[in-house]
């Protein structure tokens, strides 16, 4: 038996190549996912283990490690504190840091020459220690005012020159600066922009004078240990400084990273398993239709004296077999796809090197796991049911016996697993609490799948007569062939559009989310927003408030009104605290934006805060800075929500003034700009804009190009799905090749009969393919329903969260039905030139 499974895997290769590729491409996703991600996460570690101080010690903060400042205000501390921890026993040398995330570096032309991959820019004091990040390469260190050093990989994108005049813009205003060296990173460049400056100009330009610094770094002294070391200066400095280790900063760091990676690596395997579903369906479709081929074959074994037992461990080896080849070849193609998404992502800005790939042994384990479950799983039903045939049915190549109520059956359990999938979904749509409505919505997309798999064949006969009736009245009896030939087993006729339905589902549920989301933002924006133009800064950081003094001078300026925002805790009367962000306002936000005021006057409130803490006017709340002041304040005012989009939600409101007094020097986040009486808005548009250009991280929209802002993220994410969802389609695409492929040689003597009694080459061509169409249609017309319900559902969901926009994206639609009709012509030209091609008398003789 083993002898005769090994000559019929290899009498079967030709067959057996597209499922053994939907099995490579599957493994080569997962595998490629896992060293991608690895790649990153290690490379990462190491960078953050090597440049980490032994001990660092920084003031502490009440923000948490993974916001940005949104004040602008940058923790500082006198360079006082260098020389009381430099006094601690163990402490070999210490040195106070300055290092400020989010300046901006322009050039001579005012062009922004910073990061591009969301990386920070960071302004750092130069001072080289055995740890240094980077190391000197060419040039000179900066020393003084005015002097800068750029590391390589900017210099190199940006084609910079030593001597090059170029200007940062920082928290304290923008400063020039002449570039005197390259400093080349000594690991791997995280796509952040370096620039190293004398630490004291640093002091002075950036933290805004002498003396200041954001961290004191600390060197162990030998046969000192971290640990130790921080236990001491925590007693000198107290519980006003963040003291952390080498080893507590790296994995703080890592784990702000984490969270990045478990988002792509989540997103990505979410993939690789559509892909492995998709590939069950492929494999389970091809391994019926070999061993329907082979029913003598598997009778003649049995009436030769094999059980049921080894017929089906015979169809399992040749599984196992295609699994563990597939597995290997998809592992060296997950290699290659990993390196891909490194060069992909150094295009974004992120330089990771290829010698940095990372195995581990889980990676293989992961692949080869996934290939030969898929394959073993997908060939375990058609192997049973072969085994089960009887040796002289198989010999007469009966069909399986009971299939008739197996389809029936199918279709009763199948029909309740939708009509259940159905309920959920609906619950779905119609609760009012997001948590239970989310995983109501997640069980009905997954059962609704499952069912309509299960009932795919009884559905296949209305859905193809529906869409192939015209068939006939078009292309005559080729017509009629091939809608009978769709119809023939309507099982392997649903098994092989199910792949594309699941992936065109998928599409069509995103399409309406990302639409609705689009039309939602465009409501908010036009009912909240009530400015002619809007001033923000493109990275999401405040800028300086010279910025507004620019505005202001512009002729046709009316109405300018600032925003701020910094973090605060808020503690109501009844002791209970919360975590929010507090924003500040000059005069004239309720004519800046739609404001509905539920009581009070403008001043302060929102109703979400409101409500939840049980507030009213004149309930009075007390606010901590995140520099540890206090302050009382008396609620105003309380508002209805505002748009998210423009930097104020459901946060609390109070005036520029009153921020100003606990937060100093606290930056603009938002300007908001009504044109005066009589004023052109596109002449002021342009004139603003001008007045910012020397800013070229400040944007400058009216409300058309907020809405153009909005759809365009929405469309990067749509698209980035999209592309990784064409995977899924491609594995889709090989098994309506694969089973029309079989089909052909199945039906090799009908074609030579066919040919015999007149039938032309060219109408066995169109027949094949409008087979081949009437397939991807079903499938497409199926996956579309099941998707839109999918996306409705969806947009119910997203409405608790106040997008209540619904819209239907039909030219996606169309366009999906239009290209399943290509993909099934482009699927059928392989077997049909090949059943064209057959002899006539050879198929009529064929067995």
């Amino acid at each position: 038996m083993l002898k005769a499974t090994l000559r019929g895997f290899l009498a079967h290769k030709g067959r057996l190549f597209l499922s053994l590729l939907a099995v490579v491409l599957s493994v080569a996703f997962v595998t490629g996912t896992l060293l991608f991600t690895g790649t990153i996460s290690n490379t990462f570690d190491r960078l953050f283990r090597n440049t980490s101080a032994d001990v660092s010690v920084s003031p502490h903060s009440t923000q948490s490690v993974n916001q940005p400042d949104l004040s602008g205000s940058v923790p500082t501390e006198s360079d006082s504190l260098v020389a009381k921890v430099a006094a601690v026993p163990g402490v070999a040398s210490a040195y106070g840091a300055v290092e400020v995330s989010g300046v901006v570096l322009v050039n001579s032309r005012n062009q922004d020459i910073g990061s591009v991959s969301g990386a920070p820019n960071i302004l750092v004091g130069w001072h080289p220690t055995a740890k240094s990040v980077v190391q000197l390469t060419s040039g000179s260190a900066p020393d003084g005012t005015g002097q800068a050093v750029i590391d390589a990989d900017t210099v190199s994108k940006h084609h910079l020159v030593i001597g090059q005049e170029l200007r940062v813009i920082g928290p304290n205003g923008s400063f020039p600066v002449r570039m005197t060296g390259i400093a080349t990173f000594t690991t791997t460049n995280p796509g952040a922009t370096l620039v190293f400056m004398d630490t004291a100009a640093a002091e002075q330009q950036v933290l805004g004078r002498p003396g200041l610094i954001t961290a004191v770094n600390v060197t162990a002294a030998p046969g000192v240990s971290d640990d130790t070391l921080k236990t001491r200066i925590e007693a000198v400095v107290g519980s006003s400084y963040d003291v952390d280790t080498a080893a507590e900063s790296a994995k703080s760091s890592a784990q702000q990273l984490g969270t990045f990676l478990g988002v792509i690596k989540d997103a990505l395997l979410g993939f690789a398993g559509i892909a492995a579903l998709v590939g069950v369906s492929l494999i389970l479709n091809t391994f019926s239709m070999l061993i329907a081929q082979r029913t003598r074959e598997l009778g003649l074994m049995r009436a030769l004296g094999a059980s049921r037992q080894q017929v089906n461990r015979s169809v399992m080896v040749e599984a196992l077999l295609l699994g563990l080849l597939g597995s290997t070849l998809g592992l060296v193609l997950g290699v290659g796809l990993a390196l891909g998404l490194i060069r992909l992502i150094a295009g974004a800005g992120m330089e990771l090197k290829s010698g940095d790939i990372t195995f581990s042994w889980s990676t293989p384990v992961a692949g080869y796991a996934v290939g030969v479950v898929v394959t073993a799983v997908s060939a375990y039903l058609p192997a049973r049911r072969a085994a089960r045939v009887s040796p002289m049915a198989a010999l007469r190549e009966a069909d399986a016996p009971g299939q008739g109520a197996s389809l029936r059956l199918r279709a009763v359990l199948g029909g309740s697993v939708v009509l259940i999938g159905a309920a959920a979904l609906l619950g779905a749509a119609t609760l009012h609490k997001a948590g239970t409505a989310a995983s109501l919505l997640g069980v009905g997309i997954l059962l609704t799948l499952v069912g309509l798999i299960m009932t795919g064949p009884l559905v296949a006969r209305p859905v193809i007569l529906l869409i192939g009736g015209w068939f006939p009245r078009v292309f005559g009896s080729v017509g009629t062939l091939s809608q009978r030939n769709a119809l023939r087993n309507p099982r392997r006729t649903s098994a092989t559009a199910s792949a594309l339905m699941i992936g065109l589902a998928l599409v069509a549920a995103l399409s309406v989310v990302g639409s609705s989301m689009a039309a939602s933002f465009d409501q908010q924006v036009d009912r909240t927003i009530g400015s002619d133009l809007v001033v923000q800064n493109s990275t999401a950081l405040p800028f300086p408030t010279e910025v507004a003094d620019a505005v202001r001078s512009v002729p046709g300026v009316g109405l300018l009104v600032r925003t701020q925002a910094t973090r605060a805790t808020l503690v109501t009367a009844d002791g209970s605290r919360s975590q929010e962000v507090l924003v500040g306002t000059t005069p004239g936000l309720d004519q800046a934006l739609h404001l509905t005021l539920r009581s009070g006057t403008m001043a302060a409130g929102t109703a979400p805060y409101a409500d939840a803490e049980h507030l009213g006017i004149g309930s009075r709340v007390t606010v901590l800075f995140p520099d540890e002041q206090r302050a009382t304040l008396t609620v105003g005012a309380i508002n209805v929500v505002v748009n998210a989009q423009v930097g104020i939600a459901d946060d609390p409101v109070v005036g520029t003034a009153t921020l100003q007094k606990y937060v100093p020097g606290i930056l603009d986040d938002g300007l908001f700009v009504n044109l005066a009486k009589g004023a052109d808005e596109a002449t002021v548009k342009a004139a603003v804009s001008a007045a910012v250009a020397k800013d070229p991280q400040v944007q400058v929209r009216d409300l058309a190009d907020y809405k153009t802002l909005v759809r365009g993220e929405i469309n990067i994410l749509l698209n980035l799905i999209y592309g990784l969802l064409a995977l899924a389609i491609i594995i889709a695409v090989l098994g309506v090749v694969n089973t029309l492929a079989l089909s052909v040689v199945e039906r090799t003597r009908e074609i030579g009969l066919l040919r015999a009694i007149g039938l032309s080459r060219r109408q066995l061509r169109r027949m094949v393919r409008l087979e081949s169409v009437v397939i991807s249609l079903f499938g497409a017309v199926v996956g579309l329903g099941l998707g839109l319900v999918w996306g409705l559902a969806a947009q119910r969901l997203l409405a608790l969260k106040g997008m209540t926009g619904l819209s239907i994206p039909w030219t996606t639609v169309l366009s999906v039905v239009i290209g399943a009709a290509l993909v099934g012509l482009l699927a059928a030209l392989g077997p049909a030139l090949r059943a064209s091609r057959l002899n006539v008398l050879d198929a009529i003789a064929h067995e």
